[in-house]
């Protein structure tokens, strides 16, 4: 399979320039090298996108797909690798989508270890609205909400992601497609709660091309299994500094995902049911 036989007839609406490209132009290819290496057939793949410029890339690849509503594209993906086990659920969602509306449904899913995929367009801003807030702008942002700037400051997704019990974490960028595409492999392939979170610029309402350019690094050197070192490579940007940015894939461990546990459990209750019928079969 090539990258182009996942493309859609739809006409793409995307404004020029959007980080949003880089996202799509990353996920077929290694989709296809997936199925064409007998992996991950395109066929067994479902991608679910929440509301937002972000969630319009069900229209653009060729594959199984759900739109959810705003903020619960990770309950619907959680539903959906459940019922079916054998499926490769892969959420879609933009930073107002998954850390305003849906911070609840990503901590628990890190928690749990939901064996699902999570790609977050964090492009900082409501771009589908034109321009307010998220839990990501910087301090000092001006938008539509904000006129006079915003005064919080920024959420560091890596670090809660961290602290809930996600498994993998990383982080991309909307330039330098060759890591992007290397960090969804490795995501996709993981076993268990995989966050990616995608520095998306938004050309139109916020446009961070420069500012990334000057900062971002690809981490080197960099053990994933190191818990301590892990922490402190995430630490080094808080989204609202002028530091440097590292790219790459920060932690990773095997751990016994959620559909481990749903099966234990079920197994256990399946077992106690039998142990109680046969115990009332001598009162019956």
């Amino acid at each position: 399979m090539k990258p182009q036989d996942l493309a859609t007839g739809a006409e793409n609406t995307w404004c020029p320039g959007c980080g949003n490209f880089a996202i799509l132009n990353a996920i077929k290819p290694v989709l296809a090298d997936l199925d064409e290496e007998g992996l991950i057939p395109v066929e067994n793949v479902v991608m679910v996108s929440g509301i937002g410029c972000h969630a319009k890339i069900a229209d653009y690849v060729n594959a199984n797909s759900f739109y959810a509503v705003h903020g619960r594209t990770i309950p619907v993906a959680t539903g959906i690798k459940l019922a079916n086990p054998d499926l490769t659920v892969i959420c879609f969602a933009g930073d107002g989508d998954a850390y305003a509306e849906g911070l609840d449904h990503l901590i628990f899913a890190a928690k749990r270890n939901v064996d699902i995929t999570t790609i977050i367009h964090d492009n900082r801003v409501y771009g589908l609205t034109t321009g307010q807030y998220t839990p990501t702008s910087p301090s000092g942002f001006k938008g539509r909400s904000t006129p006079s700037g915003l005064e919080v400051p920024p959420i560091n997704p890596l670090e809660i992601v961290f602290a809930s019990g996600g498994t993998f974490v990383g982080r991309g960028y909307s330039h330098g497609i060759d890591l992007l595409k290397d960090i969804f492999r490795s995501a996709i392939l993981h076993r268990g709660f995989s966050f990616v979170d995608v520095l998306q610029v938004c050309v139109t309402f916020f446009n961070m091309y420069d500012y990334y350019n000057q900062r971002v690094y690809p981490l080197e050197d960099h053990d994933p299994l190191d818990r301590a070192r892990a922490q402190e490579e995430m630490k080094e940007w808080d989204y609202n500094s002028d530091g440097p940015i590292p790219l790459g894939v920060f932690f990773k461990k095997d751990a016994a995902t959620f559909g481990d546990n749903f099966k234990k459990f079920n197994s256990r209750k399946t077992d106690l049911e039998a142990s109680i019928r046969k115990t009332l079969e001598g009162y019956i």
